[in-house]
């Protein structure tokens, strides 16, 4: 064998990594740019037809209102204000989500602290525990959990609502997304404490810093990024939520958030399923004041605990 085969290099494995090497960033920039549009047209159809009377919906594709843009109408919007009461609905999905939201992310840091840096008996085994609850479907515990609120608590609408005592009624909601959402939270937060430099806590704990101390002077600042992602996952899960909502409050006026107000506008048969266009862009109002406002901490924030160093 020659000199100049032994030092050819052996080919290395087909892998994605082998691609990446291999593609040019003209390439890349292209595929980015392609997946982008592939989101953005159905976003784009939707809020071109909520403005699209509703016998061109049904028989025309939205793509063909750019052949006679002077069909377009605000009636859908107008129709969707006249008939949902609005108003209360915002104000209930404003007293869920962020009671919703503050609970699942104020617990899971103080549980994702003890795990990442605090030692006790079966930490381990709870952890992934707590980690395997991210595959159980919510649906298995629709049943069990809402028996246990009406017949050992005997929290119903109706009852809550009797008490006269502002944000009662929510309550039940309140700690069933808290309770669904604390595996995330914990599992995130964990990874994103466990990160940190270990050094920090050494330096505290020779400077006499108790507990409380490490976690609010050192940990809480340090975690900004993780935590706002974590808000904007939670928050948006809760605004956006129906079926959750529907299980645990019911379709009352007076205590439903928007999600299930807006659903009620359309019929069993269809009918008023153009106003659901309007409805949609409506409702998302909110998210996206959330979302831009945090989404310089998103990118950061979603790869907590991604790496070491």
């Amino acid at each position: 064998m020659t000199v100049a085969a032994a030092a050819r290099p052996v080919p290395t494995t087909f892998s994605p990594r082998w691609i990446a090497d291999r593609l040019s960033a003209y390439t890349l920039h292209i595929a980015v740019i392609g997946l982008t549009i592939a989101w953005l047209v159905p976003t784009v159809g939707l809020l071109i037809s909520s403005f699209r009377p509703q016998f061109l919906q049904v028989t025309t594709g939205w793509w063909s209102a750019f052949s006679n843009p002077t069909q377009f109408t605000i009636d859908n919007y107008t129709a969707m204000l006249e008939q949902s009461n609005l108003g209360q609905a915002f104000f209930n999905s404003f007293m869920i989500a962020i009671p919703a939201t503050v609970l699942p992310v104020t617990i899971g840091a103080f549980a994702a602290y003890a795990f990442a840096w605090m030692n006790f008996p079966g930490r381990n085994y709870i952890f992934l525990a707590l980690v395997g609850l991210l595959a159980v479907p919510l649906q298995l515990t629709f049943i069990p959990v809402l028996h246990f609120y009406v017949q050992n608590l005997h929290w119903t609408t109706d009852n809550l609502e009797a008490t006269g005592i502002p944000g009662l009624p929510w309550v039940p909601l309140w700690l069933a997304h808290a309770g669904y959402g604390l595996p995330f939270s914990i599992y995130l937060l964990a990874n994103f404490f466990r990160a940190l430099p270990s050094d920090l806590f050494e330096s505290a704990e020779i400077d006499g810093a108790g507990t409380l101390t490490v976690f609010f002077r050192l940990v809480m600042p340090l975690s900004v990024p993780a935590i706002a992602s974590l808000v904007i996952f939670q928050f948006l899960w809760v605004w956006n939520d129906l079926l959750v909502a529907l299980i645990y409050v019911g379709s009352s006026a007076e205590v439903a958030p928007m999600t299930v107000n807006l659903a009620n506008l359309t019929t069993s048969l269809g009918a008023g399923s153009n106003l659901l266009t309007a409805a949609a862009f409506f409702s998302m109002i909110v998210p996206l004041i959330v979302f831009l406002s945090l989404q310089r901490y998103f990118v950061r924030g979603i790869l907590a605990g991604s790496v070491k160093g």
